[in-house]
């Protein structure tokens, strides 16, 4: 059974919540909580519908009043579905960057930057000489 699948009667739902039937009609008025509806205009609660009304008798026993209730739920929801869909981007980005290899390669430079380099092209490698010599003249042992 999916989170999401309404079968729960109104009675229900308000007895795996810990509420009256009357205050889950409240919170369906003032959207805090949206059931499905049947074709008979009945009440279907989900499992994540009555995590959902748990949440706002927590919050609301905390001392939340319904508007910030409503706000958190609000923020909550926008998270959860910005999250799916963040996994949902990392996996196309995952599966285009498996579909087509070698199309960015990169190398180091010469102060150890990071040098962009086109498909099929090689760095360049440098063929200057660099010369130390310690400052101060000669350099004995006593």
């Amino acid at each position: 059974m999916d989170e999401n699948s309404p079968v729960f009667a109104i009675a229900m739902a308000a007895e795996l919540a810990g509420m009256h039937p009357q205050t889950l009609r409240q919170y369906d008025r003032l959207g805090l909580v949206s059931p499905t509806r049947t074709a008979g205009k009945s009440r279907r609660y989900s499992m994540r519908d009555v995590a959902q009304l748990r949440e706002i008798a927590r919050l609301s026993a905390e001392g939340v009043s319904l508007t910030g209730i409503s706000r958190i739920l609000a923020l909550e929801n926008q998270v959860t579905e910005l999250t799916g869909r963040v996994s949902e981007l990392e996996h196309a980005l995952a599966d285009a960057l498996l579909r087509t290899p070698g199309r960015r390669i990169f190398a180091a430079g010469a102060a150890g930057d990071v040098v962009s380099l086109r498909s099929g092209t090689r760095a360049q490698r440098r063929t200057e000489l660099m010369v130390w010599r310690p400052r101060g003249g000669s350099h004995t042992s006593s």
